[in-house]
């Protein structure tokens, strides 16, 4: 097992490149001050569009995310980090594995909190799909 920079350990490690990292504002929250789901989805989604137009070298749109599921919650004050890693990439389409992380408020701990698998679609500037690039 890894060890944060606490000497905690940790279960796991993120997987992918670091891609988005932002703050969590109060505005973000619901009426239990917890992050909204939505926001967290929409900050992977932003991600995985960064990775995916570097991949597709191009525009690209999100046709679907495969399960999600929240595993811990998203607090004000927390740095969210988010990674993507590119699993497959068809003709047209790539799937792009996504995690979100938070560096709690004030700490060095980091939590994996959701985790997805986004399929993003290439498209040219009529919007239709084209090929990905090879390589």
């Amino acid at each position: 097992m890894a060890q944060d920079t606490t000497g905690s350990t940790m279960a796991d490690e993120p997987r992918g490149d670091l891609t988005v990292r932002t703050l969590a504002m109060p505005s973000d929250t619901n009426a239990n001050g917890d992050i909204f789901g939505g926001w967290v989805l929409s900050q992977m989604d932003q991600a995985g569009g960064i990775a995916g137009v570097e991949r597709a070298r191009g525009r690209v749109v999100t046709i679907a995310v495969e399960a999600m599921t929240f595993i811990r919650p998203v607090k004000v004050g927390d740095v969210l980090c988010v990674y993507t890693e590119v699993e497959r990439v068809g003709r047209t389409s790539m799937k792009i594995h996504i995690e979100a992380w938070a560096r709690r408020f004030m700490t060095n701990q980091r939590e994996k909190v959701t985790d997805a698998t986004f399929t993003f679609v290439a498209i040219d500037d009529e919007g239709r799909p084209r090929p990905i690039p090879r390589g």
